[in-house]
């Protein structure tokens, strides 16, 4: 097989012009793999995009560890719905607003979020008054889907402070007849357990932990497409596959983040492929290490 010829064809027609400090900075190029689970999840984004309004609308929660791809296909689905000038009408029009959780929610500081994109001038007074103002401005916008990122923030806050905090969710979602994506990790679950409606509305879509077998080997024979080396490196190979899934600790963004200090490794001693021996001396430190060297500062 000659240089390059195993990777998809635009990247490998590229990769003849380039030279290698080009292809370490192609590395950093931010790159979409649709595997099968996120390609579900999106199906199930775009149902709730196309769902009429009725009373009680669908919702769901996006669970994940971190740096698992939650963020990544949130965004994706976003910038499908992105707002558009509206030229004729009093308002742009904004189909999806995505916002961060706040690191303490609560009611008002919600309004806040999702305000600050969406108006110059935030509105001051109470909280009935901030409630008010936001879904008149949802409504002018014509809000189908309401992405809550980081949701897991809510349990900094107290008990009551919680209740409060998924009851604005829930009034949203009602009185907008919007669905309503609440992004996080694990322990959102138990986060949304304290209101049995939320629960109920809000069933979870988990981002697994990867492991190995058919669905990582397929993962990792598309990032092998992708890595500009000039020979290929059989990363299916179960020895392999194995270590790449203990040093990345089962997330699709370690393994990302790896293959890409690996391939840098590679490219810069002449290797031109990942084998374990680069692995281990790409310097690449997975995350638990990572941790371990936190708390020893």
């Amino acid at each position: 097989m000659s240089d390059f010829e195993h990777l998809v064809e635009p990247l490998a027609e590229k990769c003849w012009q380039m030279s290698d400090q080009e292809r370490i900075e192609q590395l950093r190029t931010p790159r979409w793999l649709g595997y099968p689970r996120a390609k579900e999840i999106e199906t199930k984004l775009e149902w709730l995009f196309s769902h009429p309004r009725v009373t009680r609308m669908p919702s769901m929660l996006l669970i994940g560890r971190t740096n698992n791809g939650k963020t990544g296909l949130v965004n994706r689905f976003a910038a499908r719905h992105l707002p558009s000038d509206n030229p004729g009408g009093e308002s742009i029009i904004a189909p999806v607003l995505m916002i961060q959780t706040p690191p303490k929610p609560t009611e008002a500081g919600l309004y806040t979020e999702i305000l600050h994109p969406l108006l110059k001038r935030l509105p001051h007074g109470t909280v009935a008054d901030k409630r008010a103002r936001t879904t008149e401005i949802l409504r002018k916008v014509q809000l189908k889907v309401l992405i809550l990122d980081e949701m897991h923030n809510m349990l900094a806050a107290t008990a009551p402070a919680q209740r409060e905090f998924l009851n604005a969710i829930k009034y949203l979602s009602n009185e907008l007849q919007i669905s309503i994506v609440g992004v996080g990790d694990d322990t959102l679950i138990s986060a949304v357990s304290i209101d049995s409606q939320i629960q109920n509305r809000f069933p979870a879509e988990i981002l697994p932990k990867w492991k190995v077998g058919p669905e990582f080997s397929r993962l990792l024979a598309s990032f092998e497409k992708v890595l500009p080396l000039k020979h290929p490196s059989g990363l299916v190979e179960p020895m392999l596959a194995m270590k790449l899934a203990a040093m990345c600790e089962g997330t699709i963004g370690e393994l990302s983040l790896l293959l890409n200090a690996a391939s840098t490794y590679a490219i810069r001693c002449g290797q031109e492929q990942i084998t374990a021996e680069v692995l281990n001396k790409c310097g690449y430190v997975p995350p638990s290490e990572r941790k371990l060297l936190t708390v020893e500062i």
